[in-house]
């Protein structure tokens, strides 16, 4: 697969430059700096980032990304779906914002309600009922308009686990986005994850992970916002996770979806020098390496 190939199916996201939804995360990059970088690095698509940091309006949104020559993946939508609360009109808004930019994917976060990731509360079955319900809802009005809805395990959601991914795939028609950073942080394993359920995965992240403060993130003697702070997410291929196993089953089972390059990052100011910037092309630099070996083998 030549680089220009490769690079076809590998995505930015503005969180490796410390773009967040959470309150507080950490000092926010505009999207001035953010986008020209991505470019600069030869990636041509991005998830959209969180709320505020894209114009509202869809077509304004798809014409800042086009001015500096990307394409749009779709995004995270983080939503409360273990309440009676519809979510519709949030998914329908947001699949408006993704069919403006030529985007294919929302990206399911199954939030708490409250602000961050370091508490989540214990649901009772009739709130993973409702849960489950809203999941195949999602699915079905994605697929409707033509787009696809894919679960994301995240750390401090209702959805983190290797248990709660199964539960969800079981109960549930939603795809799934793999993690890999998220799952080991949660004390999963990504890699088997994504060989059991080959057919369902539809999204990918991929993060390495240090395995020290994963460990102390899963004990409680470490919050995770604390960790990510300290370096949780290394770079791609310096960490504990095998991703270029995970990449090659993918491959193999013949995954054509992306893969986001996605180190949450939290900034304390501006970045000295080039930043991020530098992590996430040593990033790009492994995948399309992981990538053109796959199609040697």
């Amino acid at each position: 697969m030549s680089q220009i190939a490769s690079r076809s199916r590998i995505a930015g996201a503005p969180i490796s430059w410390g773009v967040c939804e959470v309150p507080g995360w950490g000092y926010q990059l505009p999207a001035d700096r953010v986008l020209p970088e991505m470019r600069e690095l030869g990636i041509a698509a991005t998830e959209f980032g969180p709320e505020g940091f894209l114009p509202d309006a869809p077509q304004a949104k798809a014409e800042l990304l086009e001015s500096y020559g990307l394409s749009a993946v779709g995004g995270f939508l983080p939503l409360v779906l273990h309440t009676d609360h519809d979510p519709m009109p949030e998914v329908d808004a947001f699949i408006d914002d993704c069919l403006a930019a030529g985007a294919g994917v929302v990206v399911i976060a199954v939030a708490t309600g409250q602000d961050g990731y370091d508490e989540r509360p214990e649901l009772s079955d009739v709130e993973w009922k409702i849960l489950l319900g809203h999941l195949d809802r999602i699915a079905d009005r994605a697929t409707e308009r033509g787009v696809v809805a894919a679960v994301h395990p995240h750390v401090g959601t209702l959805v983190e686990n290797a248990e709660e991914t199964q539960r969800v795939l079981d109960g549930s028609h939603v795809g799934l986005c793999v993690d890999t950073g998220h799952l080991v942080a949660a004390g999963a394993d990504p890699v088997a994850i994504t060989l059991a359920n080959l057919e369902r995965v539809v999204h990918v992240h991929l993060k390495d992970v240090d395995a020290d403060l994963a460990a102390r993130v899963q004990s409680g003697d470490l919050a995770f916002s604390d960790a990510v702070s300290q370096g949780l997410w290394t770079v791609l291929g310096r960490g504990s996770v095998d991703v270029a196993a995970m990449i090659s089953a993918l491959e193999g089972h013949g995954y054509t979806g992306w893969y986001v390059l996605e180190q949450d990052l939290k900034l304390t100011g501006e970045p000295e020098g080039e930043g991020p910037k530098v992590d996430v092309a040593a990033c790009l630099a492994y995948v399309e390496g992981a990538l053109a070996t796959e199609t040697v083998a």
